[in-house]
């Protein structure tokens, strides 16, 4: 199985580095030195990282054959395409993969039925479960452990505890953003946040 686990960002330096945003809680093992990574679009990869760096809190990486500037601009919002086996869990419990989350029956803890989990959303600063009603509308629910207390994959099951107004009717979407990816307690950051983390994007790991 093929899951997402950073996006490339601007070029760092006239030697070939990159920033990277990450969209793993495992960067050390999905993208450390030696890793082989396929990509999106296609014809920019598969890529081999030559070596990473954190510089000002941000990961820098470096690809073998990406030796200037030009080359590593020309890899501006480029995805990095790990492959993992679809049974592997990560080793933290409150984290999944955004793979492990789709399909999942979302309930309330009064026990009404939310939907279904469609999708993972990645936006800056948050990661959002998009849940498809019954009705086929659509909602959008922070990824946070105040939200989002308790993942079942046993059961299939997510239990979600969501402020007054969240899963309104014709709530507005901006509405719904305001919370974090993982479930992470509020205050930790997003998208690679580790605490109730979803990742990888599929493409990702809570």
């Amino acid at each position: 199985m093929q899951l997402v686990v950073a996006r490339i960002g601007r070029a760092h330096g006239i030697k070939g580095e990159v920033t990277v945003e990450v969209r793993t809680d495992e960067p050390e093992a999905r993208l450390g030195p030696g890793a082989v990574l396929s990509t999106d679009p296609p014809e920019a990869g598969p890529l081999t990282i030559e070596r990473g760096r954190v510089h000002s809190g941000r990961l820098l990486l470096r690809f073998e054959g990406v030796n200037d500037r030009t080359a590593a601009e020309a890899l501006r919002n480029t995805l990095l395409i790990a492959e993992v086996d679809p049974e592997e869990r990560p080793e933290d419990p409150d984290e999944f993969y955004d793979h492990q989350l789709i399909d999942l029956d979302v309930v309330t803890r009064g026990g009404t039925t939310v939907g279904r989990v469609e999708e993972v959303a990645h936006p800056p600063g948050q990661d959002l479960l998009v849940v498809r009603r019954e009705d086929g509308s659509e909602a959008l629910i922070p990824f946070v452990t105040e939200i989002v207390p308790e993942i079942d994959l046993d059961a299939q099951r997510i239990l979600v505890d969501p402020p007054p107004g969240l899963l309104d009717e014709g709530e507005d979407e901006d509405d719904a953003v305001s919370g974090s990816h993982a479930p992470e307690p509020e205050g930790d950051a997003g998208s690679g946040s580790e605490p109730r983390t979803s990742s990888d994007g599929e493409d990702g790991a809570r």
